[in-house]
């Protein structure tokens, strides 16, 4: 194996030139917009009526999940390519073009929470906006992705993170508009296809975005570390092929219950199982990983990566239960689908995407350390919150499913009644994921407006 250079340091003149400050200052305040509408929808969820008049469950929904959707892409965009002029040290290849992309999602996002204040909607899962508005998002990402090429200029000899980087921005937006087949027709009415495209679309949707925030993951290690060996080697680009290899067919495990090919649940499931081999690597390092961690956990940025590794193990461990046909029969529709939703998006996603966040605040502003006792009181608040809120669904999901495979079901409301403790033990832990995640993001988004008064971000 070839010997690489340690990572040299970023000339700040390069780094100044990024508009990487603007993607976090708006992914953040979708974020706390995000996190305020979702303590709003839990109270809705346990209290039903609350507020109906003014703003109904239908409207906080969406006006949840939206923020924190483009929160995930917006902040792992502009990591990459803060990151992506550090590993080629020099400027991008085009600011203006990368400003256009974010003042095209920057209007468009804007749009949308109109349309959601009115009651206007019209999409589907993720994207409940009105189709329409999918094209500026849509020819966003497509300057972004040409952008990204421009920048890098050859994939010669590169590390497991620019393939990663890549195949994420490509996929995405492959999936983006393969989730808007639904809009013609021939698609739409055929329901079995219709959900199963949509489903696929989905699944591999998150696969794509998992790919940006994993490959900046390993920058970022490669970084504090000060070397390049773990991103050139055969492990890493193993482990980069079975991501591959999931993104593109993993989300079969969630039509099993679809009338379908038994050829496609069979991949799908044998597919799912790959991940035994992420789960078990984790393991096997599990010691050398807690060594590492001893000697950077002092680190903001680090602490947030290793409490995403823990997340990993926790949620891979449910992600495979719930791929096993026989299992994922009782799962399926059930609570412990939220419990892994929230402990990817949360645990692992935004974990990894804040220690980004801190790595900018960290190098762009010395004085950011004065905030550090209150990062690491949120960064404990959330994690412990998560936790509990994870533990209480998966555990409403386990008395939901036998309520569904009962031969004699009680009536659905008495069922739900008697989930009421644990939506409750889920209301205050998210509350404290939510003040957690407060005050991590303040102190973030103080800083990034201090340093856009004193220059370019």
């Amino acid at each position: 194996m070839q010997e690489h250079l340690p990572l040299n340091p970023v000339e700040p003149s390069v780094n100044r030139s990024q508009v990487t400050g603007y993607f976090y200052l708006l992914s953040l305040s979708l974020l706390l917009l995000g996190l305020a509408f979702g303590v709003l929808a839990s109270l809705q969820y346990v209290f039903p009526g609350l507020i109906r008049e003014y703003l109904s469950f239908e409207r906080t929904r969406p006006m949840h999940v939206s923020p924190v959707i483009f929160w995930i892409i917006l902040t792992a965009a502009g990591t990459v390519f803060n990151y992506l002029s550090q590993h080629t040290h020099k400027p991008i290849y085009s600011k203006k073009l990368l400003l256009l992309s974010l003042g095209l999602f920057g209007a468009t996002l804007l749009a949308i929470f109109v349309l959601y204040l009115n009651g206007i909607f019209g999409g589907r899962e993720y994207w409940e906006f009105p189709p329409l508005l999918a094209i500026p998002i849509g020819l966003g990402w497509f300057l972004m992705i040409l952008n990204f090429v421009l920048s890098l200029g050859s994939f010669r000899q590169q590390p497991v993170y620019i393939w990663m980087w890549i195949t994420g921005f490509v996929f995405f937006l492959f999936t983006f508009l393969e989730s808007y087949l639904w809009i013609f027709p021939y698609f739409r009415s055929h329901v079995v296809n219709d959900m199963t495209i949509q489903w696929k679309s989905y699944g591999s949707m998150v696969g794509c975005w998992n790919m940006l925030i994993y490959g900046s993951s390993i920058f970022l290690m490669d970084k504090i570390t000060g070397n390049q060996r773990n991103s050139h080697s055969r492990i890493a680009f193993t482990l980069y092929y079975i991501g591959l290899f999931n993104l593109m067919f993993n989300w079969g495990h969630h039509i099993y219950t679809l009338p379908g090919h038994r050829f496609v649940q069979y991949i799908s499931y044998g597919v799912s199982m790959t991940e035994l081999l992420l789960l078990g690597r984790i393991i096997y390092h599990w010691r050398d990983t807690l060594t590492v961690a001893q000697k950077f956990f002092h680190r903001g940025s680090y602490r947030f990566l290793m409490a995403a590794d823990a997340w990993i193990f926790l949620n891979l461990t449910l992600a495979i239960l719930m791929s096993v046909p026989a299992i994922n029969l009782y799962t399926h529709g059930t609570h412990v689908t939220v419990a892994h939703t929230m402990g990817t998006t949360i645990g692992i996603n935004t974990m990894l995407l804040l220690a980004f966040v801190l790595d900018y605040c960290l190098e762009h502003n010395k004085e950011f350390n004065q905030y550090n006792s209150w990062i690491r009181a949120g960064f404990w608040l959330a994690n412990f919150g998560l936790l509990i809120f994870w533990i209480s669904f998966i555990a409403a999901g386990m008395f939901k499913s036998q309520w569904q495979m009962d031969a004699n079901p009680a009536p659905f409301r008495v069922m739900m009644d008697s989930l009421r403790p644990f939506f409750i033990s889920a209301l205050v832990a998210g509350t404290c994921v939510a003040a957690g995640l407060e005050a991590i993001v303040i102190p973030a988004l103080i800083s990034l407006f201090k340093h856009r008064r004193q220059g370019p971000i």
